[in-house]
């Protein structure tokens, strides 16, 4: 199947609630609409991850974010549009719009556009941000290709759009907006 037919496919499947697979900078990463509460929690039942650590939000331009950056200080704007699209995930104070098991026990988002053009082309063909999250079982390695995405969740996605990862060794920086604190380097 071409990579245009798989992300047609991904993304039929994230508007019907699905869980997908995709390959991001440095790790394979699960999916999902972050507007949809069965499916943020299918997500997190598959990866047996914490509902209180919450998930990223990624995006192929920073204009998807445009709701969640509402309300944001100006001031505040600088540091995201001279680090994206790239590596750099930013914790931004949660204006109201995003679900509860996006930002777990969090008054934070974590939001990150991407710089891999597969990311972008999913994020452009659903028409917004989705969730990023590394392709594995809480504490285990993340996956590394298609195939190891495979054999740790079998057949539960439903869709996973091949591709090549971007070349980084580690996943993205996590850093707080406010204050600039570094969480993850």
């Amino acid at each position: 199947m071409s990579q245009a037919r798989q992300i047609e496919h991904a993304i039929a499947a994230l508007r019907r609630g699905g869980v997908i697979a995709y390959p991001t900078e440095a790790v394979w990463g699960l999916g999902c609409d972050p507007d949809d509460d069965a499916a943020l929690t299918r997500l997190l039942r598959l990866k047996r991850r914490d509902p209180a650590k919450g998930v990223i939000l990624v995006a192929g331009r920073i204009e998807q974010f445009g709701e969640w950056l509402e309300g944001l200080q100006p001031e505040l704007h600088a540091p995201l549009a001279a680090s994206w699209p790239g590596p750099n995930t930013w914790l931004v104070p949660d204006n109201g719009r995003s679900r509860a098991l996006v930002r777990g026990d969090h008054d934070r988002v974590a939001l990150r556009v991407s710089a891999h053009p597969l990311v972008a082309a999913l994020c452009d063909a659903f028409g917004g941000p989705i969730v990023s999250t590394s392709a594995n079982i809480a504490s285990e390695p993340p996956a590394m290709s298609a195939d190891e995405v495979r054999a740790i969740f079998g057949d539960a996605l439903d869709a996973i759009v091949e591709g090549e990862l971007g070349g980084l060794e580690r996943p993205s920086t996590i850093r707080d907006l406010v204050s600039g604190r570094v969480l993850r380097d």
